[in-house]
């Protein structure tokens, strides 16, 4: 072994002693002659990708996953028939003869779980970023070696089909010598316009250049390699809730050989653009990821005005091909008659490919370690040059994924404990109880998500699942008043009954464990019927009485209100109803889909014609009526509407968000019938395909998103108190400009 590797090894920071370890080798090197057995380790996001790519390779079973939320697990084994779930990765690794672990956790727990991974003599692939810093990834690629292993990176779009073009021209000489290359990625990033806010991407103004940056990085090693020089620059910086400092704008100048290289990266809200543009000196060559297209542009043996025009009937003659070529692969992988996906899915495929063709071959330098050790270096120092040339100080107030609860002795208790704190509108009611001088409690499951701002003595954070009875329990142990406003973020009916009505469920028996004095549940008006026949809608308006044919969300509201006050007239529950209207301001996101249908936020399909008045209410407002609720003597069992008094329709906000921002946004006005025939159109595919989740289209649903009826709210404003602000120009003010701005920055 090589002496650095000796120096590692003795002080026991990479190498675990395993028993057998030498027959665990010599049988995973004769499974590597049939079948391949891998697991996947993480099963967010970008696992489904892994997954479905897994499942396009003869030579590969999935055949376990592990992570160490147990309901996210076994969710995502039951959707891609995975037989086996762990929850803790030696135990997986002890349990099941592996040949290969994916390892798709948070970019900070790479370097620990590759290494257990690699000791125990299995191969690993790795998302990128391979590690947090350059170290860690040549430290992995030295154990690989030890073990006789060849670890793999995920730089997936590196086998793009359009890049390869690229890759393949620039090789055989067709471009000719590269004089300039440039690499653009335009894309929001829409955690850190929305959240969550304390993912690690987001807790240090460098990492967003280690977590996105290796994309743009990984290509311009493998067409230029490693540049000679560079400079790079850090630009429109922005305050993120969580206190931390975000720069939106990224500038990298560099020199390869006789290359000049730029890279551009912009995440604020814009355009999406993600291109490498290549000029040669025998010809130029565009890779557009976004539109999966490739374009070469080279002369004709013609005159100047004849080459201009045969060189752009060539590049719309191509774009034409290739558009109708990746709609029809997309079509066909609907009706499962391709196996790969989008051009996104077939990259990552491509990249598993080449990781598992040749197992104990030197693998494809794009996905192998050292690429991944070199990608991390170059994205380490564009860090450190970018924010020392925007003159940022590396001297900041910490910030941490997982605060320590706030305690203070000389505070009282808390006596109110809201559920849902970190969403839009659990935010402003926790800001608005704590100015008014109360102590709050909240349950969370990951405390970072607390925004920097509610972070005081005033706040008592909890750490909890909403699926534990126990930490219910103990989170409601001396309250007086809890509000529900978690909300389920899943698809299936299954689902919701587990995590929307069994979880409200689960609160209101906690509630009545522990003597809480009054539960307050926000429903939402989606479950009335709103359509043509709808008139005016009080609180004594019955919910939609076809509720089984809307949307699953109402659906699943409804039937969590009909089960809390049940409970209250069987057992006593003190439970008090809220519905919201469209709940519009600051924190969330001026495109809102109680306006229409947005496609990206440049274009916007309104419900109908978008002339009718919508029934918006300002999230200050619903926050007063919240608090209202917990106060008014004698109010269980009753259920009261949240709606400011009609004064915009959806094509006056569009107006508002046209005028403040001197845009003009696409609106497609759209009869309801049409998305109600595209809708159908969707459920006669999934019928053919026997797709799990092909409910039956409803137009009533669809009608009722066009807020025909209208809503009287005298009841909130008698019994309650209620006075939301229904002033237009106050409405405008701050419920449009305000969110656009914070959009916008």
């Amino acid at each position: 072994m090589n002496n650095s590797f000796d120096n590692l090894s003795a002080n026991g920071s990479l190498v675990a002693p395993l028993l057998g370890d030498s027959e665990r080798l010599k049988a995973s090197q004769t499974r590597r002659n049939s079948r391949q057995r891998v697991a996947l380790l993480g099963t967010g996001y970008i696992a489904d990708w892994h997954a479905k790519a897994l499942g396009s390779i003869r030579n590969v079973e999935l055949v376990a996953v592990c992570d160490q939320v147990p309901t996210r697990a076994a969710t995502f084994a039951e959707k891609f028939k995975v037989p086996r779930v762990y929850h803790c990765l030696e135990t997986m690794l002890a349990s099941e003869q592996l040949d290969a672990v994916h390892v798709l956790l948070p970019p900070d727990m790479h370097f620990q779980a590759a290494k257990t991974i690699l000791n125990s003599g299995i191969r690993a692939f790795i998302e990128k970023p391979m590690c947090l810093n350059a170290d860690q990834a040549a430290m992995l690629v030295r154990l690989a070696e030890y073990h006789n292993l060849k670890p793999g990176v995920g730089h997936n779009f590196l086998f793009s089909e359009c890049y390869e073009r690229l890759r393949n021209d620039l090789r055989n000489g067709t471009l000719g010598l590269l004089d300039h290359l440039t690499i653009t990625w335009h894309r929001e990033l829409a955690q850190a316009t929305s959240g969550p806010f304390d993912i690690w991407m987001l807790r240090e103004p460098a990492n967003v250049m280690l977590e996105i940056g290796p994309h743009c990085v990984a290509q311009m090693l493998d067409l230029v390699g490693i540049p000679s020089e560079m400079k790079a620059y850090a630009s429109n910086p922005a305050d993120l809730p969580s206190g931390q400092k975000f720069y939106r704008r990224w500038q990298i100048t560099a020199l390869a050989g006789r290359t000049a290289v730029d890279l551009r990266f912009s995440f604020a809200p814009g355009f999406g653009e993600y291109t490498i543009q290549a000029r040669g000196s025998l010809a130029s060559a565009t890779v557009d990821f976004e539109r999966n297209t490739y374009t070469l542009k080279r002369h004709r043996p013609l005159s100047d005005d004849f080459d201009r025009y045969a060189m752009v009937v060539h590049e719309a003659k191509a774009a034409r091909r290739q558009a109708r070529r990746t709609l029809l692969t997309y079509a066909m992988s609907k009706v499962h008659l391709g196996s790969r996906g989008n051009p996104y899915g077939a990259s990552i495929a491509k990249a598993l490919d080449a990781f598992y063709a040749t197992p104990a071959a030197a693998l494809d330098d794009r996905i192998g370690g050292q690429r991944g050790v070199d990608v991390i270096r170059i994205c380490e120092e564009i860090g450190r040059i970018g924010l020392a040339a925007a003159g940022h100080s590396t001297v900041q107030v910490p910030t941490t994924p997982n605060p320590a609860p706030i305690q203070e002795t000389e505070l009282p208790a808390p006596r109110i404990l809201i559920l849902g704190a970190t969403g839009f509108i659990g935010r402003e009611l926790t800001r608005q109880l704590m100015e008014s001088g109360h102590r709050v409690r909240v349950l969370v499951r990951s405390p970072g998500k607390i925004i920097a701002d509610l972070r005081n003595p005033r706040l008592e954070c909890l750490r909890g699942d909403l699926n534990d009875a126990a930490a219910l329990q103990s989170a409601m142990t001396g309250i007086d008043c809890v509000y529900h406003l978690a909300r389920a973020d899943v698809k299936s009916w299954t689902d919701y009954e587990r995590y929307e009505i069994g979880v409200t469920r689960e609160i209101a028996e906690a509630a009545l464990a522990t003597g809480v004095r009054r539960l307050i549940y926000t429903g939402t008006i989606d479950s009335y019927y709103a359509g043509a026949r709808a008139g005016t809608i009080t609180e004594d308006t019955p919910l939609d009485s076809k509720i089984e044919r809307r949307n699953l969300y109402a659906r699943a509201k409804a039937a969590s209100e009909r089960m809390l006050l049940q409970m209250h007239r069987e057992r006593n529950l003190p439970v008090v109803i809220l519905r919201p209207g469209i709940v519009i301001g600051r924190g969330s996101s001026p495109m809102h889909w109680g306006v229409g249908r947005w496609w990206y936020d440049s274009v916007c399909q309104t419900w109908g014609s978008g002339l009718d008045p919508l029934p918006l209410v300002l999230v200050e407002d619903v926050a007063k009526g919240l608090i209202a609720a917990s106060q008014a003597p004698d109010i269980e069992g009753e259920s009261f509407n949240l709606i400011a008094d009609p004064c915009l329709s959806a094509q006056d906000y569009l107006d508002e968000m046209d005028r403040l921002n001197g845009i003009k946004i696409q609106r497609y006005p759209t009869r309801i019938i049409n998305f109600y025939l595209a809708d159908t159109l969707k459920w006669i595919v999934k019928v053919l395909t026997r797709h799990p989740d092909r409910r039956l289209p409803s137009y009533r649903d669809w009608e009722t998103r066009q807020q025909h009826a209208t809503f009287d709210c005298t009841r909130a404003k008698l019994r309650l108190g209620w006075k939301p602000i229904s002033n237009r120009a106050d409405l405008i003010r701050s419920g449009i400009h305000v969110p656009m701005k914070e959009r916008l920055g």
